[in-house]
């Protein structure tokens, strides 16, 4: 019997994994991690993370589809290569209709302070980003754990108000990620790290 893997052996075992096996992962599983996420600190314990579980495959697509829109016209917009933005599109569709579990992470400003000035008030919009990626932490480890894999991704800061819109968000709810989950189905290798010497001061 192998004993449990310690936190350290979690964090060093962790990896960005973008492909799944077409396996389903139980709803018991899902809430098993949410409520892990949830247990992660939060400035002034205002909890701002909330949650969309897209569960149902057509739910997925659905999402996919409507991103990819957004993705499309914007990067068109922008005047980028016709053929390079369709294989973006096309890549998104792909990578989020082959998870079989997506969470939509969000961030609600509704519990947060309030404050007369807007310095305050732009400090208190970045705690809350700060605690919901907290939350996000939390879970990307607990998925680990649970011999899941899991994917950040960011797309949905892009379409912010094409997600809203497509699952009938409430007005407070601002979309952060998407994170993809399922059973791996590829070996992913560490990224490389900054020297610690790059990113730490001793004083």
């Amino acid at each position: 019997m192998t004993s449990p893997a310690s936190l350290t052996d979690i964090i060093q075992r962790r990896r960005t994994v973008r492909r799944f096996q077409p396996t389903p992962v139980p709803r018991s599983v899902v809430e098993g991690l949410l409520e892990l996420a949830v247990q992660a600190p939060s400035a002034h314990n205002s909890q701002p993370w909330r949650f969309v579980v897209l569960y149902e495959e057509k739910t997925r697509r659905d999402m996919a589809l409507a991103m990819a829109d957004a993705l499309r016209e914007r990067r068109l917009g922008d005047g980028d290569a016709p053929g390079d933005v369709e294989a973006d599109a096309a890549r998104s569709i792909e990578r989020i209709t082959g998870a079989p579990v997506a969470l939509l992470l969000c961030m609600s400003e509704s519990d947060l302070d309030r404050y007369p000035d807007a310095a305050r008030t732009r400090a208190e919009h970045h705690l809350a980003i700060q605690s919901t990626a907290l939350a996000a932490g939390h879970l990307l480890l607990a998925a680990e754990e649970a011999g899941l894999g899991a994917f950040w991704l960011c797309a949905p800061m892009f379409a912010q108000d094409v997600v809203c819109d497509m699952l009938g968000l409430p007005d407070c709810w601002a979309p952060q990620a998407l994170i993809l989950l399922g059973h791996p189905d590829e070996n992913s290798s560490p990224r490389s790290r900054k020297d610690m010497k790059e990113v730490v001061q001793w004083r």
